[in-house]
């Protein structure tokens, strides 16, 4: 099987480690929008693992789909309707749709130069690696430092071909943790039941307001880190192969044109989810299928229940992966240490992206800004 640019898709042991290597942002706020404003769990599942099974199978390579992370926290915080939030996903993939195919995101990524698409990649692994330590390792208390810590000497120990991938030893270290302290099958056993999405259409007054409240405020993270970054991320990683990013802004924009009329959530490629894949060990499309085809069969046969299977994750061993998935792209801004003032750039940016608000649209103009001036600007001719 082949994707669409020829790579083979492959379904191995290093394809199912890396298929859990987007996990620790996606579940969290899934989960989050469903039980905020009770979103149809079957719908959500189901369409979401379509999605990420159709990335596998077009890319051939670990290029997941991701929930669009400032909707998702503005519908949890806020708890805006579920109509809304379908409504800004039909609006933001015809935005997505426009700028691609005008010329206007191709533009933009040449004009945007490399040091500042670094520093977003290490503002979102800061972030990343935040989340990690701060909020899943700890939230099991000492259990959950002595499974993460477990799970953190798998990663770093495990030889790089060994005949179970770390990425799968410690998917299997949680799920013991879980069957021996979380874990109803009680519970799940006597409600598996077949379901399927429910159909949904927007109406006009939800994509408009959808679009005010929920698409502009995702649209500057959307360009820089699901649309450059990521664009940049397959370079880095898969120097041989040629995604182009008006492609990826298709594929972005398809994608949610149609997810909403299923009672889907809006969705975006990342570059912290391809590295995710890539870092615990997966090379082709296929771990990004058998990750959707969790979703899909979540979705079918345990939506009544989805609280207690994804419960098969504990948040501890969510956060080891995360922290992995962060150390992949902290990394890639080795390259610019060479050039002190690309250097300086990249760091800027990605702290502004880390700590102030919209700071990944902020950093990228103002890092835009200074690698245009830095050859007229005392500060950095005087270093």
């Amino acid at each position: 099987m082949f994707g669409k640019f020829g790579k083979k898709v492959k379904f191995n042991r290093h394809e199912i480690a890396g298929s859990f290597g987007d996990i620790g942002t996606d579940l969290p706020l899934i989960v989050g929008m469903i039980q905020a404003v009770n979103l149809n769990s079957a719908s959500v599942f189901i369409i979401f693992g379509i999605s990420q099974m159709f990335a596998g199978f077009f890319y051939g390579l670990p290029m997941p789909m991701q929930p669009l992370k400032a909707m998702a926290v503005l519908v949890i915080t806020q708890k805006v309707p579920g109509e809304i939030l379908f409504g800004a996903g039909l609006a933001i993939g015809i935005f997505m749709l426009i700028l691609t195919l005008s010329g206007g995101l191709n533009l933009l990524a040449r004009l945007i130069p490399l040091c500042v698409v670094r520093g977003l990649q290490f503002g979102l692994g800061l972030s990343l690696a935040s989340l990690a330590l701060k909020t899943y390792i700890p939230s099991a208390g000492i259990p959950g430092y002595i499974i993460a810590a477990l799970g953190f000497l798998i990663l770093i120990t495990t030889p790089k071909y060994s005949r179970i991938p770390a990425g799968i030893a410690v998917i299997l270290l949680g799920l013991l943790y879980a069957g021996l302290f979380s874990l109803n099958f009680q519970e799940i056993g006597s409600n598996i039941g077949l379901a399927i999405p429910e159909f949904y259409q927007p109406k006009w007054s939800d994509i408009l307001t959808g679009f005010v409240i929920l698409a502009l405020p995702q649209i500057p993270l959307s360009i820089s880190n699901s649309l450059i970054a990521t664009e940049q991320t397959v370079k880095d990683l898969f120097p041989e192969q040629r995604v182009s990013i008006r492609r990826i802004g298709l594929t972005y924009a398809i994608a949610n044109v149609i997810a909403p009329f299923f009672g889907g959530i809006p969705v975006c490629h990342g570059c912290g989810g391809l590295a995710g894949h890539y870092a615990l060990g997966a090379r082709t499309g296929g771990s990004v299928i058998l990750y959707g085809s969790m979703y899909l069969i979540i979705g079918l046969f345990f939506s009544p229940v989805f609280g207690e299977v994804v419960q098969v994750f504990p948040q501890p061993i969510l956060g080891v992966i995360l922290l992995f998935e962060s150390l992949t792209l902290l990394l890639l801004i080795a390259d610019q240490a060479a050039e002190k003032n690309k250097f300086i750039i990249a760091l800027i940016v990605g702290l502004f992206a880390l700590l102030v608000p919209q700071g990944y649209i902020l950093g990228m103009i103002i890092g835009t800004g200074l690698y245009y001036l830095s050859n007229r600007l005392t500060f950095f001719t005087q270093m």
